[in-house]
């Protein structure tokens, strides 16, 4: 059995390595273990860490490790390609082993969800293999895990916004089904798993392929993804709809989200944006006289975020932004901001699909239509939105007010992106870097 002493010493390279770790700029100076149980003491072993992080700016992080632990001589085909998955040897009383990631190993994944989920019988698993933010196993096609690994002191917004949604009746999300937590903190849950679903995000590329591959206008083309984006915006606005109803509405503040924006875009890193004409931008805010309302929000809302399926279009993932303290992730917000976040989402498809044609950005025919195409989905979902019943008691009352609060929340998101590439796809940054030049240019105009 291995001990806590040496899984701290095993951590730090294994942290580092991981797409969630999420603080690749920062120094990390130690390690300590604050929760260690054993779950299974046969082989393999099966260990539930938490882990204290502390870096060179005396910030701290807290990481949810699973732990799994068999002989150093066995050799299992599930851990073929997976060294990113690998935290090292100890030598341990029955001699030499392997120390690993548990969920990659199907046997032990099969075990964890016996501890967070008893009641559920399941045979079969399927690990995600995708870089997210948290870790996500399939059970028999049929459930979803997702463990959460940074984690933060109270509720978790996946949790607690899934939860609510599904309270007041909203029907297109995974459903709940259990949660795991302890002192207050949503440490795993268990949802329905949307089979046979497609991501949003690849079917705009798809559409955007078909555009680039026949140079066709983008009405014409046989991807048409406009259809699909106005039933998106329609879903959108009911969730906005029902998260009015499950968490309550106050007033919206547009000095408070001018003031926000202005702050977020003074730590900002990037030196090659406008920033006195961007704050310029934000200050139009506090010009209007109805905001609308303050709601909770899904708060990082793009196409990755959405899932089509036979029965329509699913809406994921309400952790917010993950760049932000929980306590800004779970703070109500105008739900334009939502609709901000998808806008510049068909902006990126647009921008990525053109990146995957190689020298294509450099064709201006590409990129007219790569315009054309977002401007064209854009409308669809805009339309889809404004036109749900409902929607208009959390808007602001005039369209001048509105194209104003919308605006702002578009240049504040392609803001954040900058930060975001910067810190984790540099190659990236061009695409958010033109849209605030846009942005900008078009405010002055």
């Amino acid at each position: 059995m291995i001990e806590p002493g040496d899984l701290a010493t095993l951590l730090p390279d294994f942290l580092v390595r991981q797409r969630w770790y999420g603080a690749a700029d920062l120094e990390l100076t130690s390690v300590e273990i604050s929760a260690f149980e054993v779950w299974r003491d046969e082989c393999p072993e099966l260990i539930w860490a938490v882990a204290d992080a502390r870096f060179s700016d005396e910030s701290t992080a807290r990481f949810q490790v699973p732990v799994g632990v068999r002989p150093l001589d066995q050799t299992e085909r599930f851990l073929e390609g997976k060294g990113r998955s690998m935290l090292g040897d100890v030598d341990t009383p029955d001699g030499p082993a392997l120390v690993y990631d548990a969920l990659v190993d199907p046997e032990l994944a099969l075990e964890f969800l016996r501890h967070v989920a008893p009641d559920e019988q399941v045979e079969h698993v399927r690990s995600l293999n995708v870089e997210m933010s948290n870790t996500s196993v399939v059970y028999d096609e049929r459930l979803i895990m997702k463990l959460f690994r940074r984690l933060a002191d109270g509720p978790n917004p996946d949790v607690e916004i899934t939860d609510g949604l599904a309270r007041v009746g909203f029907s297109h999300i995974s459903a709940p089904v259990a949660t795991f937590r302890s002192d207050a903190i949503d440490l795993v849950v268990v949802r329905t798993f949307l089979e046979a679903g497609t991501e949003g995000w690849q079917l705009a590329l798809t559409s955007l392929r078909d555009v680039y591959g026949g140079r066709l206008d983008p009405a014409e083309s046989g991807g048409d993804f406009a259809p699909e984006a106005r039933r998106l915006g329609q879903i959108t606005a009911e969730m906005h709809v029902k998260l009015a109803e499950a968490f309550g509405v106050s007033d919206g503040e547009a000095k408070v989200w001018a003031d926000s924006m202005l702050a977020n875009l003074s730590r900002s890193r990037a030196r090659a944006m406008d920033a006195p004409a961007i704050a310029t931008a934000y200050d139009a805010l506090r010009s209007i006289d109805d905001p609308g309302a303050c709601i909770r929000i899904h708060g990082d809302y793009h196409l990755a975020q959405t899932m089509r399926t036979d029965a329509g279009w699913y809406i994921l993932d309400f952790e917010g932004e993950p760049a932000l303290p929980l306590e800004e992730r779970r703070k109500p917000s105008s739900p334009l901001r939502d609709v901000a976040g998808m806008l510049r989402s068909f902006h990126y498809a647009a921008e990525v699909a053109l990146a995957e044609r190689g020298g294509g950005s450099d064709d201006e025919e590409l990129r007219a239509l790569g315009g054309r195409w977002e401007q064209h989905v854009s409308e669809a979902f805009r339309e889809g939105y404004f036109a749900h019943e409902g929607i208009d008691a959390l808007l602001p009352a005039t369209n001048r007010d509105r194209e104003i609060v919308l605006n702002a929340f578009i240049l504040a998101k392609a803001v954040y992106e900058i930060g975001y590439e910067l810190a984790h796809r540099p190659e990236w940054v061009r695409i958010p870097l033109a849209a605030v030049s846009r942005l900008v240019e078009s405010s002055s105009g």
